[in-house]
Parts: structure tokens; sequence; C-alpha cells
């Protein structure tokens, strides 16, 4: 999906909900448990409750590959089910270089569909650029994080430039690619932070997770992240999947997807006049 698609799905649905399917066969209702595929199962239900509110979609790859082949199955089958205008982000965090992140880049992006994976730039510009030769896909770079751990070298001064070590993180990958083919993960728990990364990349999408179960504020990351293409995917994942544990779970998923986006709607409204 290339950039004008996802703004025109925006714009269309009033939203920037990312809906992560972190989905754990130990926190689903104890009913689809009896289906042959219960991790499909629930994401079925989920995906058709929250479609009408929802623009992404990001399945955490450790949530499937710990299930070894039967895990990929119910990964392809979830890509399957999607309706073919949502953006598709693979959060798989890769990050090698050379020949390595091009495989890892065709994996997801023609062995499966998704329109995006995320990518750890630790290794440098070789380990990001593959990822950025395939026609409308992306790179997703992990910038600052919403983890405690964020601190430990994220955060950490350059003496060079006295400045944290995920600002040079963005303006060296956005060298790399453009705003059509680079988004940056920015944790929506680090909101104030997100003033000073607009003048870094202003035009830039950036993929936010955080808010709800980690406690991230919507309303100052739309405040203070919002661009004028939007700029943002907000992503939620157990607030959403596991608003409830029994039948009523699908309802429930429906309810908190759509409370997020009928308040992202009056942000669109209120910052972007949109």
């Amino acid at each position: 999906m290339n950039k004008a698609d996802l703004v025109t799905s925006i714009k269309h649905k009033k939203s920037y909900l990312c809906v992560g399917l972190d989905t754990d066969t130990t926190k689903i209702p104890a009913h689809l448990l009896k289906a042959k595929d219960p991790i499909f199962e629930f994401n079925k239900y989920i995906i058709d409750a929250t479609i009408d509110y929802a623009v992404a979609y990001k399945p955490n790859l450790a949530f499937y590959e710990s299930l070894g082949k039967a895990g990929w199955e119910s990964l392809e089958k979830t890509l399957e089910w999607m309706p073919k205008d949502v953006f598709t982000i693979a959060d798989a965090k890769r990050g090698d270089i050379g020949n390595t992140a091009t495989m890892y880049a065709k994996a997801f992006f023609e062995q499966l569909p998704f329109d995006s994976v995320t990518v750890a730039p630790y290794m440098g510009e070789d380990s990001v650029t593959p990822f950025l030769a395939f026609k409308d896909k992306w790179a997703i770079v992990l910038a600052l994080t919403s983890n405690a751990g964020s601190k430990d070298f994220q955060q950490l001064s350059l003496s060079d430039t006295n400045q944290p070590l995920y600002k040079e993180v963005l303006k060296k990958c956005a060298a790399w690619g453009s705003d059509e083919n680079l988004m940056f993960v920015v944790g929506a728990t680090k909101a104030s932070y997100f003033k000073e990364i607009r003048t870094i990349v202003p035009d830039h999408f950036l993929l936010v997770p955080g808010v709800g179960a980690q406690g991230g504020n919507l309303q100052e990351v739309s405040q203070f992240g919002l661009n004028s293409s939007c700029g943002l995917l907000v992503n939620a994942s157990r607030s959403i999947l596991y608003a409830a544990n029994d039948e009523t779970f699908a309802a429930a998923a429906k309810a908190e997807a759509k409370q997020m986006q009928q308040e992202m709607k009056t942000y669109l409204e209120d910052y972007l006049s949109w």
C-alpha cells in the first residue's frame, strides 16, 4: 500500500487505529480452544469486529513463530482474511545486513503479503535499505520504544552531539529512504518527546505502541504527533483483544475499537480540520 492509499483510508474511516494481533492462546476465550485453529478463529472475530474502525493490523510474529508450522498457518490464514484495503504490519523487528536482510524482506513482502515490517537499525544502513527496494512496501524502524529498557541505549547522549541516540537514528534513517517508504516506531509512553521528533521527521508516519494497556495518552500523542497527512498509526493490542474473555469478546473488542476511533475522529477534526 502506498502513502496516498493509506491516507485515503484514514480519511474515510476517520481513524488512525492499528490493532495489534498479539494473539495468545492462554488468554483467548476458552470456548475458542475447541476450534481447529483457535488463533485464526480468534483473529477472524477480532478483524470482523474492528474493521470499521481500524486502518491497520499488526500481527506480532513471536506469537505465531512460537507455535511452529501451525502458527505460520494461522498467520497466513489471518492475512488472507484481512480486507485488501487495510495496511498490514509484520511486527518482526528484524535486524541483519546484506543478503540476509534481503531474504527477510522477501519473506514478508513476497511469500507473505505484508505492506510493512518492523526493523531494528542497530547494524546500520545495510540492515534497513534492503527493505526499501520493494515498491509500495515499508520499513518501520525502531526509534524510541515504550519499554523501560529504552533508556539503556536509545536515550543515551552521544558525546559528539550531546543528543540522545534515538535522534541520530531518526536523522540517519530518514536520509536512507523517504516518507513514502519509511516509518518510525515511537512509543506513546514517551509522548512528551513527540514535539521534538516532529522537528526531525515532520512528514513521516509514526507507528505508536503503548496506548491503552501500557498507559500512553492518546490526546498527547495526537496533539504533538499529527501532521498534515495524519502521520500516525496508533497501535492498541491487549486493550482491544482482551476487552472480554467470554462469548462477548468480539462485541467488547468492537466497543473498545469504536471508542478509540471516535476519540481519533475528534483529534483529526480539531488539529487537522478533517
